[in-house]
């Protein structure tokens, strides 16, 4: 099968979650500055998720520019990671609304595990696919940072029962992880491979 019409379909799914997330934003029934500081965990909630979603984008879109074909495996794998990803514009509204309390933040958490988890089949089944000479297989190499953020992923939920500031502060550090790009796989993606 060809690549494209997943892709297509992922680019089109990843931009339903995003538009709905910002419906979800309300606007402030006054034309005061003022009317947006009631908003803020909204805010806040909302640009860390869309981080979130633009970061799962890109690395999709790198990924599947690394492999030539796919099939029925790959699709279902990709649709896994898919359902995840659809479920962030409810648990971002969920925390947002409540103020970054316990139980929203621990769902946060959950999604965001089982996003990275997913991602994480996914990549094995393509990588599986394409061998492990393939240039996805060397540009994943150990995947030590997929890895690392479920850990740090793991200790974030668990620390939301003591306090979610350090919870929030975890997630955003992944969302650093990942923001920060991987020189390594844009060089072997491109095809300017060096030996490390």
């Amino acid at each position: 099968m060809h690549k494209g019409r997943l892709e297509a379909f992922s680019d089109g799914v990843i931009a339903i979650i995003i538009t709905i997330m910002v419906l979800e934003l309300k606007v402030p029934h006054t034309d005061n500055i003022a009317g947006l500081k009631p908003l803020w965990p909204v805010l806040m909630s909302y640009m860390l998720s869309f981080i979130y979603v633009g970061i799962y984008w890109n690395n999709h879109h790198h990924m599947l520019f690394a492999v030539e074909k796919i099939n029925g495996t790959v699709l279902w794998a990709n649709l896994h990671l898919l359902f995840w990803l659809s479920l962030i514009p409810f648990v971002t509204d969920w925390m947002g609304e409540n103020h970054f309390t316990k139980w929203p933040v621990v769902l946060y958490g959950i999604v965001l595990i089982m996003n990275a988890i997913a991602y994480t089949i996914l990549a094995a089944i393509l990588m599986k696919r394409e061998g492990k000479e393939s240039k996805l297989s060397r540009a994943f190499g150990r995947d030590r940072k997929s890895k690392l953020c479920v850990l740090i992923y793991a200790v974030a939920i668990g620390s939301a029962f003591i306090t979610t500031t350090i919870s929030l502060m975890l997630y955003l550090l992944v969302a650093i992880i990942w923001f920060i790009p991987d020189i390594r796989i844009e060089r072997i993606l491109a095809g300017n491979e060096e030996s490390e």
